[in-house]
Order: C-alpha cells, then sequence, then structure tokens
C-alpha cells in the first residue's frame, strides 16, 4: 500500500504525533509535505481560553483557511507525491464538540455550501490512538503557551469523537496505529515496522500495535 499511495494523510486527536509522524514520512518517501496551518488561525489561542466565546469562530477560520489551502492543492501538488496531517472532512467532529446547536446548524449549512466540491482522496490514512493522559502528557510536553489550557477532559471528549469518525469512515484505506504503546516519530525501530506494515497492507482497514 505504501509504495503506491500518492496522497497520505496522517490523522489523530491534539498530541498523538499526526504532524511530526507526516514529516517524517514525508522526508523518507521524498514527498511533497501539506500541513494543517493551526497556528495561523487567530482565534484558537482565544478559543482555549474561552471556547463558549470563541468556538464559532475558530470553526469559521479553519474553515476559510482550508478552503484556500485545497484551491491551490492541485497547482501545488499536482504530480508529486503528498503527505498531510489533516482531512478537511474532519472539522465537522470539532464543530460538533464545541458548538452550541444553534451555532452548529449555522456552521454545518457554511460548511456544506462552501466545502470545495473536488477534494481530493486520500490514497491512505493514519490514525494515530492514544490515551488522554498521554496526549495531555504530549502536549504539555511541547509547551506551546496557547495549549496551556487544554485540560484532559477536552481531550477525552476529543479522543471519542475521533473514534466515532474514524469508526464509520469509509473514504479510504485506513491503518490505525496504537500510539499509545508506538513510537514511530522517536523510535527508529517503530518507524522501521510501521513502514514494513505499511508496504504489507493489504486490507481496506488494519490495526497496528496493541489492537493488532
Amino acid at each position: 500500500m505504501l509504495d503506491t499511495a500518492s496522497y497520505i494523510v496522517v490523522e489523530g486527536p491534539i498530541g498523538a504525533g499526526k504532524t511530526s509522524l507526516a514529516k517524517r514520512l514525508s522526508e523518507h518517501l521524498n514527498a511533497a509535505l501539506f500541513l494543517e496551518l493551526a497556528q495561523d488561525n487567530p482565534f484558537l489561542a482565544r478559543f482555549y481560553q474561552n471556547p463558549a466565546r470563541w468556538a464559532l469562530a475558530t470553526q469559521i477560520g479553519f474553515l476559510h483557511q482550508r478552503i484556500d489551502q485545497f484551491a491551490a492543492f492541485a497547482d501545488t501538488h499536482a504530480g508529486n507525491r503528498v503527505v498531510s496531517d489533516f482531512l478537511m472532512d474532519k472539522d465537522p467532529l470539532f464543530a460538533e464538540l464545541n458548538l452550541p446547536t444553534d451555532e452548529l446548524v449555522l456552521y454545518q449549512r457554511l460548511f456544506d455550501a462552501l466545502r470545495p466540491q473536488s477534494l481530493p482522496t486520500p490514497d491512505l490514512v493514519i490514525y494515530l490512538q492514544a490515551k488522554p493522559e498521554t496526549l495531555i502528557t504530549r502536549v504539555h510536553n511541547r509547551g506551546l503557551d496557547a495549549e496551556r489550557p487544554i485540560t484532559e477532559s477536552y481531550l477525552q471528549r476529543v479522543s471519542e469523537r475521533y473514534a466515532t469518525f474514524f469508526y464509520e469512515y469509509d473514504a479510504a484505506p485506513l491503518f490505525i496505529v496504537d500510539a499509545e504503546v508506538l513510537n514511530p516519530v522517536d523510535h527508529e525501530d517503530d518507524f522501521d515496522r510501521l513502514l514494513e506494515r505499511l508496504r504489507n497492507m493489504r486490507s481496506y482497514r488494519e490495526f497496528f500495535g496493541y489492537a493488532g
């Protein structure tokens, strides 16, 4: 699977290691890197401080950012292998988690109206799982001021939403990694094992780690 996949997406909750693994895979595969630009969302830090006040602005900010990114995707990455750290279709996951019902209805209408109709479909999605207590430790260890207000209970709810999203996901082959016991970013043996399993992947959905 790995050797034939042209568009690979690494996904997972905050602190799972998706951006770091996407960067490492892109270097190994000599592929272009297509990253979520969370730091460019002017509302995100304010959301972590006051979710009720800033959730809708944060979601709309990400929606317009994604639209701009994917509008340039074909021109920027045409003919290249690409590794990314986000799926646009996971954005409603956070909207459902963070918005009250009336604002969620408004956001969903905007999302449905503005979502690009010709989004590229990944050839492979790698989903990283880890326990909330592990995620919060990793978030705090990277020491970003904007993320300090994030709580373990919030990451618990994010993780549950991700689990539901990927339980139902069937748009592309899915490779689920237990990032609780495997660290393919920092441990060379785990990265090599990940590459081997991906190259030998034959099913539409496979597990790597504790689950498999």
